[in-house]
């Protein structure tokens, strides 16, 4: 079966990124060389177990036109939706047109440029026969605490099996379709691909991913994110 497995990608990428205070959506931000999202779509079209990418962009887009990626053969438009679970429900009708119900499909960030081939890997490899699929993910390592409204702590709660959720999170297009409009129509908004999986009662695998498969979210990310990008391209 798993010799018959295709694997595609949605990467929803028609958020305006109002906490980096920039004149651009931060897709679209310059990073080591390229804007964020051509790092993003790069990683993923040259993995060569991916058969082709859907992505996501705003009706009222006038950047992407502008990058040279917007023309690959391997890269596919969608409309992108009010939220993020909207754009990549949007991406998985769009996939359906060509792709069969049960391929693989990895959602993956357009703002998480610094995705490594390894990660991609080493998930196809964990989950290529799963019955669900699942994510990659962070074990806590800090202490975590819950507060009230007021930013005063209530608790500490223990770390112990809590994770970061990271992407790609990988399901079969058929099934991860499913869940999206199942919890969408009960006004169940998603921020996360694996929360509608866990929605209709099913347990996605976590998979141990790398430290530097950061969410550009603050300025301060773009540094940090060149560096990271900078050490993978020596080693």
């Amino acid at each position: 079966m798993s010799s018959l497995n295709r694997y595609w990608s949605v990467v929803p990428a028609a958020g305006v990124g109002s906490r980096m205070a920039a004149a651009v959506p931060k897709q679209y931000l310059h990073l080591h060389g390229k804007t964020v999202i051509e790092h993003t779509l790069s990683r993923l079209c040259n993995h060569p177990q991916m058969s082709g990418v859907v992505v996501s962009i705003s009706a009222g887009d006038e950047h992407w036109q502008q990058l040279d990626l917007s023309s690959h053969n391997n890269i596919h438009v969608a409309t992108g939706g009010v939220e993020r679970c909207h754009s990549v429900l949007n991406g998985l009708q769009l996939l359906s047109g060509f792709a069969d119900e049960n391929d693989w499909v990895m959602v993956h960030d357009a703002a998480r440029p610094c995705i490594h081939h390894d990660d991609l890997s080493h998930m196809i490899d964990v989950l290529k026969d799963h019955p669900v699929g699942g994510l990659l993910g962070l074990p806590m390592a800090d202490t975590m605490k819950r507060s009230n409204a007021a930013g005063e702590v209530l608790e500490t709660v223990s770390r112990e099996n809590l994770w970061r959720a990271l992407t790609p999170q990988m399901f079969r297009l058929g099934q991860l379709q499913q869940a999206l409009q199942v919890a969408l129509a009960d006004a169940f908004l998603v921020t996360d691909d694996a929360s509608a999986i866990e929605y209709i009662g099913l347990k996605p695998r976590l998979i141990a991913g790398r430290g530097d498969n950061i969410k550009i979210t603050r300025p301060e990310d773009l540094s940090l994110a060149e560096m990271y990008l900078a050490q993978q391209e020596k080693s």
